[in-house]
């Protein structure tokens, strides 16, 4: 990418992958941006888990009732955690990782789509957090956020149109920007 604007515009979600496997020095990339994104009061409440395995992969993709299908064919997936007791903004510190990484991701030139797994249910009614734990051996203190899957994009998809902005959403000075 030639400038971070490039890199947002081009950032899309990718839900299908290539078998195509990431090698060592990209996960790398991907877990630094994470580790070196911001956290309140820098307590760095989130933690990180890497899942290569198929198995827990595909385990993964049923952990909730809907959206965690791309999960199964991704190349990996990143688990972002944290425990809520160590920061009261774990959620905001976990979802600014989760972006960088995501912007990581893109510069790379890979694919990923975030798949929420907090206040989300299964098929059946249980929480998709507790089967991501259950799934993972993670503590039964830790809350999860999302999943990151990531791969090699098999799938086209178009830079944002920037005409198609929506504009009336952003308010200067006040939220009420209409004339009375």
């Amino acid at each position: 990418m030639n400038s971070f604007h490039d890199l947002v515009i081009h950032r899309r979600s990718y839900r299908k992958y290539t078998d195509e496997l990431l090698n060592p020095e990209q996960v790398r990339l991907i877990l630094e941006a994470a580790l070196m994104s911001p956290a309140g009061k820098r307590k760095n409440p989130w933690h990180f888990v890497v899942v290569e395995d198929k198995a827990d992969l595909k385990a993964l993709s049923e952990a909730k009732a809907q959206g965690a299908a791309p999960i199964a064919n991704a190349a990996l997936a990143i688990v972002v955690c944290a425990d809520p007791n160590e920061s009261d903004t774990w959620v905001e510190d976990c979802s600014i990782a989760s972006l960088q990484m995501m912007l990581q991701v893109q510069d790379l030139g890979l694919g990923s789509v975030w798949i929420q797994m907090r206040n989300r249910e299964d098929s059946e009614g249980n929480d998709a957090s507790y089967n991501v734990r259950r799934i993972l051996e993670i503590p039964a203190n830790y809350e999860v956020l999302s999943v990151i899957s990531i791969g090699h994009p098999n799938e086209d998809r178009k830079p944002y149109d920037t005409d198609k902005l929506q504009w009336e959403k952003v308010h200067i000075g006040k939220f009420s920007n209409e004339k009375e």
